[in-house]
């Protein structure tokens, strides 16, 4: 069974060895070299200090107190007119794709989202190869929108970055009712 949480100070260790694995082997960020355990931190509180949620996915039993995985979302982009709009993170630990964790992530941080005021989630994924993350997003209701043809060197190779998106509680219905701080 897998816990989704808010995420906590001493989950930054394994958060960082997570996303350092996805830089150095996978393509679905496009870094090329993995950030350290204190930007890793710095990213982090800047998320938080917006109101915006970071999880982690924990384990039971022999997996108690593991980071299975983690998600956040960020502003899309930082002008004040995107400010109910976000751009999602799921990464999960190498060994253990494929078992439902970015699922129960993906899902808890489109709650949580909305509970902040976001009205529309974005995904940027990079790779259109990258059909784990793309089945993540269809199966949480996320649309394709469109592919970025090659805009993306990595590994010797040029690759595409999808976008999909969910509209989040009233989405394009009516006002936001309050002013989401940025």
């Amino acid at each position: 069974m897998t816990i989704v949480r808010p995420s906590r100070d001493e989950d930054l260790p394994q958060i960082t060895a997570i996303y350092a694995h996805h830089v150095l082997h996978g393509n679905g960020t496009f870094e090329t070299e993995p950030p350290t355990l204190q930007e890793m931190t710095q990213r982090r509180a800047d998320v938080l200090s917006k109101g915006l949620p970071y999880l982690v996915a924990t384990g039971q039993g022999p997996l108690q107190g593991q980071v299975l995985g983690y998600a956040y979302c960020t502003w899309f982009k930082p002008r004040p007119a995107y400010r109910f709009s976000a751009e999602d993170s799921v990464y999960v630990a190498p060994l253990l794709a494929h078992q439902g964790i970015g699922r129960a992530l993906l899902a808890e941080l489109a709650a949580r989202a909305e509970q902040a005021g976001i009205r529309k989630l974005i995904a940027v994924i990079g790779d259109s190869n990258n059909l784990g993350s793309i089945g993540v997003h269809q199966a949480a209701g996320f649309s394709h929108v469109g592919v970025l043809a090659a805009c993306g060197w990595k590994f010797g190779q040029w690759l595409d970055v999808v976008l999909m998106e969910k509209a989040l509680g009233f989405g394009d219905g009516c006002p936001p009712q309050a002013p989401t701080s940025q």
